[in-house]
C-alpha cells in the first residue's frame, strides 16, 4: 500500500525530510486504516499541535493512540506546540483572526518541520480525513513555498467525522441518485438550506445553526463521535431541537468545548 504524495518539490542532492499527514479518524482506534498504522510505525517524530487546556483530552487521545499502534521496538519522540483556536467574531474581525491564526500556524509548522534531522520522518495527526475541512495541507504548502526548509509531504487518508456520523446512525448521506452538500455552520446560519439540495452535512457549527431551521427537516446529530462520551440524536428537527441543545450543553460542560457534526435532510414530498 503506497501513500499519495503531494506534487513533488524541486529536487536537491541532499537528503530530504519527510512529513506525513495522517488521518486518524473520528476518535475510535479501530477507524485507523492499515496505511495509517504503517505510517505511524515509520514515524520518528509525532507533531502535536494543541489548542490549550480545554483540549487536553484530545492530546491524550492522540498519545494513547500512538502508544497503542506504534511497535514498542520503534523509537519515536513527540514535539508539541500550543496554538489558540479561531474565534468567530463576525465577517471583518473573523477574517483578520483567521489570517493571524494562519500566520502563527505557518511559523509553528515551519519550526516543527525544520527541527527534523534531514533523514527523519515527522507526522501530523489529523482528526478525520486531512482533505476535508482541515488546514494542515494548506499550511504545509505555505511552509514549503517559503523555501526555508526542504521536505516532502505524503498524505494518508482517514475516516472523517462525516462518515463516522452516518455509520453510527446507520444512514446514507444522500438519497439514491441525489447529491449531498457539506458545509459549515457559519454558512448555514447565514444562507439557510441550499436550493436544490435535500441532504446537507454540517461541520464546525459554533453558531448552532440548527436552532433556526425548518422544524420539518430530519436530523442525524452526533457529538464526539468515536470518542468516550459520544452523544447521538436523530429525528424530526422540531421534535429534537431541545434534546440536541441539552446534549450539546452537557458535552460542553464535560469537555469545555464541543465537536459535533450533523446531517440534515428535507423530507420527501
Amino acid at each position: 500500500m503506497s501513500l499519495n504524495p503531494l506534487p513533488p518539490s524541486p529536487s536537491r542532492a541532499a537528503p530530504r525530510r519527510r512529513v506525513l499527514v495522517v488521518g486518524i479518524g473520528a476518535g475510535d482506534p479501530e477507524h485507523l486504516t492499515l496505511g495509517a498504522v504503517r505510517a505511524l510505525n515509520e514515524t520518528d517524530v509525532v507533531f502535536l499541535v494543541d489548542k490549550g487546556e480545554t483540549h487536553t483530552d484530545l492530546r491524550q487521545a492522540r498519545l494513547d493512540l500512538c502508544h497503542r499502534i506504534i511497535d514498542p521496538r520503534h523509537p519515536w519522540r513527540v514535539e508539541e506546540v500550543e496554538l489558540g483556536a479561531v474565534r468567530d467574531r463576525g465577517d471583518g474581525p473573523y477574517r483578520a483572526t483567521v489570517a493571524a491564526w494562519r500566520a502563527a500556524r505557518v511559523a509553528a509548522y515551519g519550526d516543527l518541520v525544520g527541527g527534523l534531522h534531514e533523514t527523519e520522518t515527522g507526522a501530523f495527526l489529523v482528526w478525520g480525513d486531512p482533505t476535508l475541512y482541515d488546514g494542515t495541507l494548506d499550511v504545509l504548502a505555505e511552509v514549503r513555498a517559503a523555501g526555508d526548509v526542504a521536505f516532502d509531504v505524503e498524505v494518508v487518508p482517514g475516516i472523517s467525522s462525516v462518515s463516522a456520523l452516518a455509520a453510527r446512525h446507520g444512514v446514507t448521506l444522500n438519497r439514491p441518485g441525489e447529491p449531498v452538500q457539506i458545509t459549515t455552520g457559519r454558512r448555514l446560519a447565514r444562507e439557510g438550506m441550499p436550493d436544490g439540495i435535500d441532504s446537507v452535512v454540517v461541520v464546525l457549527d459554533t453558531h448552532e445553526a440548527w436552532r433556526q431551521l425548518d422544524d420539518d427537516l430530519d436530523i442525524w446529530w452526533g457529538a464526539f463521535v468515536g470518542l468516550p462520551g459520544e452523544r447521538l440524536v436523530t429525528g424530526r428537527l422540531g421534535d429534537q431541537r431541545t434534546t440536541i441543545g441539552h446534549e450539546r450543553a452537557a458535552a460542553r460542560s464535560r469537555h469545555g468545548w464541543v465537536f459535533d457534526t450533523y446531517l440534515l435532510r428535507r423530507r420527501a414530498p
